[in-house]
Order: C-alpha cells, then sequence, then structure tokens
C-alpha cells in the first residue's frame, strides 16, 4: 500500500464524517430551519457534538467550547479520522482548568464544517450529491445560531462559560452579544471583534489557492472522484506560517538543512522548515475539506461585531450581565493584543464586568492551543470565580 492509498483511506474516513459522523447528532427537520444571514432557510440539517461530563441536576454546569478555524468537535477525544488526541486535550479534563469531574462540555462541529454538521461535503437531500457550492455561505452569527438550537435540543437553558480562541473565540464574543441572557461567562482568546483586512487578505490568498487548483473542477471533485489536494496544502502552508511567531520558526528550525549539510541548488525542501510545511499541508488535507475550508474562512472575514451595532463595538455589550476574561498573546501578530485591548475598552464603556490577562510568550497565535502554564492559571482562576459566584462547586 503507498503513501497516497493510505491518504485516500483516511479521506474515505472523513468523506464519511460528513454524514454520518463518529459524534452524537442533532437533527433538524424542514420544521425547523435553520435561519441564515445569507437570507436561506437551511432545511433539513444536523449538528454533531461531543459532550464531557455530566449535567447536573439544575443543569447548571454547562460549559460550551467553541472550536477554531479548523477545528471540530474533538476538544477532548480521540479525532476519528486523524487518530490523534484531543485538539484541547491540556484544558479540557479531569482536574484541569475546564474541569469534567465538575463541568458538562458541549463541543460542536460549526455550520459549514466537515465533520459531521451539515455543509459543503455533506450530501443535499434534493440531489443526493455533496451540496459543494450550491451550499450558502455562512456566518459566525450561522454558526452560534446552530450551536443555540443544540444547546436548546440537549435542554440546557444557560451556559455557564462559552469558551474558545480564535474563530472560537469569535463564536464566544457572538454569543454573549445575541444571548447575554444564556452566557454567565465568557472566556474569548487570542481573537479579535473584527477581522482585520490584513486576515481576510490571506485567507484569500488560502482561497485562490484552492480554486486554482485543475482538481477542484469548481467545487465538484467529490463527484468526480478527485481532490484539489495541491491547492488545500498550499493554503494550509500559507495559513500555518500565520499562526506561527518568527522567534518561534527561528528556535524551532532556524535555517537548519533537512537530512543534508549542504544545499542541493534545486527546489526540493533543502530547509527543515521547508520539509515541515510541506507536511503540515499534507497532513491537513487528509482530515479537512476544500470546500469546507473556502467557508469557514469567508465566514471568518464576514465578523464584524461593531457592524451589527452602529459601527459601535461597546453597543454589542450594553448591559451585558456576562462577565469575562480576556486574553491574549503578546507574539500573536495575527490577532495582536492591540485587538483584545479593543474589545476590553468596549466591553467597560458597555458596563461590562472584564477581566484582561496579556500572555507573554513567543509562541505566536497557536499558544493557546500549546502548553502555556499562564494560561492554564488565568483559565482555572477565572473559571473558578465565576463558578464561586454562580454557586457551582
Amino acid at each position: 500500500m503507498t503513501e497516497h492509498d493510505v491518504i485516500d483511506l483516511k479521506v474515505a474516513g472523513r468523506r464519511s464524517e460528513a454524514d454520518e459522523p463518529t459524534s452524537p447528532v442533532a437533527r433538524f427537520g424542514v420544521d425547523e430551519p435553520l435561519r441564515l444571514d445569507a437570507g436561506v432557510d437551511l432545511a433539513p440539517w444536523q449538528i454533531a457534538y461531543q459532550t464531557y461530563g455530566e449535567l447536573n441536576a439544575d443543569r447548571s454546569n454547562a460549559v460550551l467550547v467553541c472550536h477554531a478555524l479548523t477545528g471540530d468537535q474533538h476538544v477532548a477525544s480521540l479525532n476519528p479520522v486523524t487518530g490523534k488526541p484531543g485538539w484541547w486535550q491540556s484544558l479540557v479534563g479531569p482536574g484541569l482548568p475546564i474541569d469534567t469531574n465538575r463541568f458538562f462540555v458541549v463541543c460542536a462541529n460549526v455550520i459549514g464544517g466537515c465533520m459531521g454538521t451539515t455543509g459543503p461535503a455533506s450530501s443535499d437531500p434534493a440531489t443526493g450529491r455533496a451540496y459543494a457550492l450550491d451550499f450558502p455561505l455562512v456566518t459566525i452569527r450561522d454558526m452560534v445560531r446552530a450551536q443555540a438550537m443544540l444547546i436548546d435540543r440537549l435542554g440546557i437553558q444557560s451556559l455557564f462559560c462559552v469558551i474558545g480562541g480564535s474563530m472560537g473565540g469569535m463564536q464566544v464574543l457572538q454569543w454573549a452579544a445575541t444571548y447575554p441572557e444564556r452566557v454567565f461567562a465568557a472566556m474569548p482568546i487570542a481573537t479579535a471583534a473584527r477581522h482585520s483586512a490584513q486576515n481576510i487578505a490571506f485567507h484569500e490568498v488560502g482561497r485562490q489557492a484552492v480554486m486554482a487548483d485543475p482538481d477542484w473542477r469548481r467545487g465538484r471533485y467529490l463527484d468526480e472522484g478527485v481532490r484539489p489536494r495541491k491547492g488545500l496544502a498550499v493554503a494550509r502552508m500559507g495559513a500555518h506560517i500565520t499562526y506561527l511567531s518568527e522567534p518561534a520558526l527561528h528556535r524551532k528550525f532556524g535555517r537548519t538543512f533537512q537530512d543534508r549539510h549542504a544545499p542541493t541548488f534545486s527546489f526540493d525542501a533543502d530547509f527543515q522548515i521547508e520539509s515541515y510545511l510541506r507536511y503540515q499541508g499534507m497532513t491537513f488535507v487528509e482530515r479537512f475539506d476544500a470546500n469546507s475550508y473556502l467557508y469557514v474562512t469567508r465566514a471568518m472575514d464576514y465578523f464584524d461585531l461593531a457592524e451589527e451595532h452602529g459601527g459601535v463595538l461597546a453597543r454589542a455589550f450594553k448591559g451585558t450581565p456576562t462577565r469575562f476574561c480576556v486574553m491574549s498573546f503578546t507574539s500573536d501578530w495575527l490577532f495582536p493584543t492591540v485587538e483584545s485591548r479593543a474589545l476590553v475598552h468596549a466591553l467597560n464603556a458597555g458596563g461590562g464586568q472584564v477581566g484582561f490577562v496579556e500572555i507573554e510568550s513567543d509562541k505566536g497565535h497557536d499558544a493557546f492551543l500549546l502548553e502555556e502554564p499562564t494560561l492554564f492559571a488565568a483559565a482555572r482562576g477565572f473559571i473558578d470565580a465565576a463558578a464561586a459566584v454562580r454557586g457551582l462547586r
């Protein structure tokens, strides 16, 4: 069996996850449509999720974890496609800051995703084929609406805490702005209240890489038995650079050659950093759908919480009862600390209860997914204090 055979088997597994995931699924029929910002009523539709821990008697200990751009619902359990551990097992689990011995944790795949929640890789009931680009464009607000319908289905009226980083942090902010009475505490990490022009530009380069691949086939690659492997890999390579910092890259790779002592004077991967990026691109293709990548990046681009409130961000949180802990990282140039400070100022202006932690780290944007003791300590302190106020043990 060749390497490509192994990849194709994994992609086949990923494809089946789009319709019949290895996760619980909440299904909504034609009488329960999801109203999208694009003006479309999506029905029928489904949302895949995972839960950890036990819901207490009065249903007051639920924590919603919102995943980032290429994440999924497997926050603290093995990913069924890759076989890798959950993406936030350092934060979610027994005895950890989000303690599953105390809290009932829910994490759902976003609308537009490819791990069981309806998206472009899902089968269109009208045709039996994948939706592909016939799927309507979605927004962060649509993702939150879908999650709210799931939370309703689970019989949970209010959430003790909503937490997430990057695109997950955008969802946290949207939750607090749209359903303030349902969110007791919110922890947006390494995020912003709107996507910057620079970040939109990075996303557009990635989307163009996907669409320029001859195997993209105007989005109909699944029907034709091909995949835009190279285009999606390049998109991931470019995006991955933005998740890191120059000091972290230099510390890990520097200008070290890959398995050689001198340049080959070719376009082979002479440097370790080149080999690393190619590996990141290749492994990403194994687990993610190319069209979903287009959709979720576009959803981030459209996000501008102030725009929903007359261009004044403070209005989004006016009189909010939610208590916030905003976190940023000193080396995060994708969502720099200045964005978090602007959010904190808006929360203060809106009368919100807000704490702010800027974490010293040279690991870049991805620091929120890595071993960062200060992040863990700040998260534990905020959650424990909020739980005490809430009366949770």
